[in-house]
């Protein structure tokens, strides 16, 4: 089974579980960027601590998300790591109109087991690939997912990527490729701020210039199919001084 449609069926099991009577209706169904794990719980909880039904959230790669919403996956609001894959959604006429607004930012890292000793000032042809030796470089998807296209954009700028690009350990999100360099599986890997200081169990050996790479910025939208009363309360929410405070205290800058 592909990664796509055991996606949507775990996105159908969580609509179908959280209402399994009319009595017991679900909260707003949200669509994630992987980054966003630890600050969207947060705001969740916050959400549900008015009140309200707590939301359901599925985190994934953002490419793999809209690929879901443009095949019908039922959700209510979707959140990308990055604008082409909004706008691509967009463009199939799949978001309300005037809901989308881009609240986030983020900064690109490159991290290490806790236990590495890479020494490396990231600029213009820095030796990343003696660094690796033998050893692959974890990252995002950079032909799909956000925080690999990033990455390469990075690396591409600096000179670098051709002498890696060879030695990528491609990963289907973000979180995914933390996990490689948090397991000792590849020695360096690239991630969102956000995600290394979400783990004890990484170094971050340095930060790429902001110049480097396109903007990192993170829309947010109501899906056009959406009849759930309470998603555009939760989109003000999440847009609200409150709700940016929680990301802001996980690490994102708030826009």
């Amino acid at each position: 089974m592909s990664p796509l449609r055991t996606l949507f069926l775990l996105l159908l099991a969580a609509v179908i579980g959280a209402a399994p009577a009319q009595a017991r209706p679900r909260g707003v169904l949200v669509l994630a960027a992987a980054s966003l794990q630890e600050a969207l719980t947060d705001t969740a909880d916050a959400w549900t601590a008015r009140g309200h039904r707590r939301p359901v959230i599925s985190f994934a790669g953002s490419s793999a998300l809209a690929r879901q919403i443009e095949a019908g996956a039922p959700a209510d609001l979707f959140i990308s790591a990055d604008e082409d894959w909004m706008d691509h959604v967009a463009r199939k006429g799949l978001i309300r109109v005037g809901s989308r607004v881009s609240f986030l930012s983020n900064r690109l890292v490159l991290v290490e087991p806790p236990g590495g000793n890479a020494r490396l000032t990231i600029g213009p042809g820095f030796p990343l690939a003696g660094a690796l030796g033998k050893g692959r470089l974890a990252m995002a998807d950079p032909d799909s997912v956000p925080a690999g296209r990033y990455g390469r954009a990075a690396l591409t700028s600096l000179g670098v990527w051709p002498s890696v690009s060879g030695s990528i350990a491609r990963a289907e999100n973000v979180r995914a490729a933390l996990a490689l360099v948090e397991r000792g599986e590849a020695p360096l890997g690239i991630v969102y701020a956000t995600d290394a200081r979400a783990s004890a169990r990484i170094r971050v050996v340095g930060t790429f210039p902001a110049g480097s790479h396109p903007a990192i910025t993170y829309p947010l939208a109501v899906l056009r199919t959406s009849t759930h009363p309470e998603a555009e309360a939760f989109r003000r929410f999440l847009l609200s001084g409150e709700g940016k405070a929680i990301f802001v205290r996980r690490g994102f800058s708030a826009r």
